[in-house]
């Protein structure tokens, strides 16, 4: 199994679906953003070939050279986002995903009307600047997975019921049912109506929040003289130590202390319906392999098990139904070994689905495959009060 992210570089290109004009082009290699920029004459014929396809009703929507991977997809009959990737062991189902989350970006910080009523090009090309730091965010190497489970990342701090009432209160006093705490791009706790958002706000905002520098323009609390001068003090000064314990969580995802197996290099534990995951590469951080490795393992395993082994998450009602039909068809349980399957050597992959909730783990060479279902139902229960 190849390992996404491991150097290559990936283009995307979105332009004007009527006129072909092109808006943006963003690049990474190996990861991190880059310079490079696709000639002109080739954006052209990427958008000619699609534009060729929908004029005979045929729609391509995918292609793959000897070493690239190329995706299309339409959005509303205006915006056309085409992405190109070279790296090893890339899927189609995580270059499909990419586009829909860019699109959703550009929404995010552009507006829907703005996109499917173009009045001005080059106008929008400037607002769409604004969208840049998220859309590169998705193209690089990241410490969450959301953009391509569509699931929200979340952290499990020690004392979340403390801080889930902190926050509802706050909120309430504010007058918004929307409120959430974030912690580097993962959610700690929020709201009802928050939870109750679609997909992708509620994976786009915290992942948004995640990609601002340090020096970007924030909007901050204020207190207000007469009306509410000791507001934030009210809900959050009480549970200021319990704030504290979430900022390291970030890339640990679990509480400090939660017991897992020594075996256990990474995992990734979704739960369906409620469309959030837990996903860290912490536990046994000083072995090989690298943690940039482990999340690229543990992406690509995603995209293997979701694509070919597990059916897609169940979206809507009719999906749900088509889903509950062939249940008695798919597989509960997979594992897979990345190298050469004799003791010592070969890191474990497993995944396991047991109701709404899938797991998927990075296990050591040294545990015996025999042992992997167990291990992965011993985990899976351990975590399932979390999720």
């Amino acid at each position: 199994m190849g390992e996404e992210g491991t150097e290559g570089t990936v283009h995307l290109l979105c332009l004007a679906a009527s006129s072909g004009v092109p808006l943006f082009c963003r690049s990474s290699r190996g990861g991190a953003p880059a310079r490079q920029q696709l000639p002109f004459s080739v954006i052209g014929s990427l958008n000619g070939v699609h534009m060729f396809g929908q004029n005979l009703e045929v729609q391509l929507s995918s292609a793959r050279t000897e070493d690239t991977t190329v995706v299309w997809k339409n959005f509303h009959d205006s915006i056309t986002l085409i992405v190109l990737s070279s790296e090893e062991g890339t899927s189609e189902l995580r270059l499909e995903r990419l586009l829909q989350m860019v699109f959703g970006a550009m929404v995010l910080l552009v507006g829907l009307e703005e996109l499917t009523n173009i009045r001005n090009v080059e106008r929008l090309k400037k607002e769409l600047r604004a969208s840049y730091r998220l859309v590169d965010s998705f193209l690089g190497d990241s410490e969450r997975i959301g953009d391509l489970t569509q699931c929200v990342d979340c952290v499990v701090p020690p004392e979340v019921s403390l801080l889930q009432e902190a926050l509802s209160g706050f909120a309430e006093a504010a007058g918004t049912a929307f409120g959430s705490l974030v912690v580097s791009g993962r959610v700690v706790a929020a709201t009802e109506s928050w939870w109750r958002l679609g997909t992708p706000e509620a994976v786009l905002l915290p992942w948004l929040v995640g990609s601002l520098p340090p020096q970007a323009a924030r909007d901050y609390p204020v207190y207000l003289p007469h009306g509410s001068p000791t507001l934030l003090d009210r809900w959050w000064q009480p549970v200021l130590d319990p704030l504290r314990t979430c900022v390291p969580l970030g890339p640990r995802a679990l509480p400090a202390g939660f017991p897992l197996h020594v075996d256990v290099l990474g995992l990734l534990l979704l739960h369906l319906e409620l469309k959030r995951c837990l996903f860290t590469v912490e536990p046994s951080g000083d072995q090989e392999p690298s943690p940039e490795q482990r999340r690229r393992l543990l992406r690509s395993f995603y995209s293997l098990v979701t694509a070919t082994h597990f059916p897609p998450e169940p979206g809507t009602p009719e999906d749900k139904a088509e889903d509950a039909a062939q249940r008695a068809q798919v597989p509960r349980a997979c594992y897979l070994v990345s190298g050469p399957e004799e003791p010592g050597t070969g890191w474990r992959l497993v995944a396991l689905q047991l109701g709404p909730r899938r797991l998927l783990l990075l296990v050591s060479a040294q545990s015996p495959t025999h042992g992997l279902r167990s291990l992965a139902t011993h985990t899976l229960h351990a975590l399932t009060p979390l999720l």
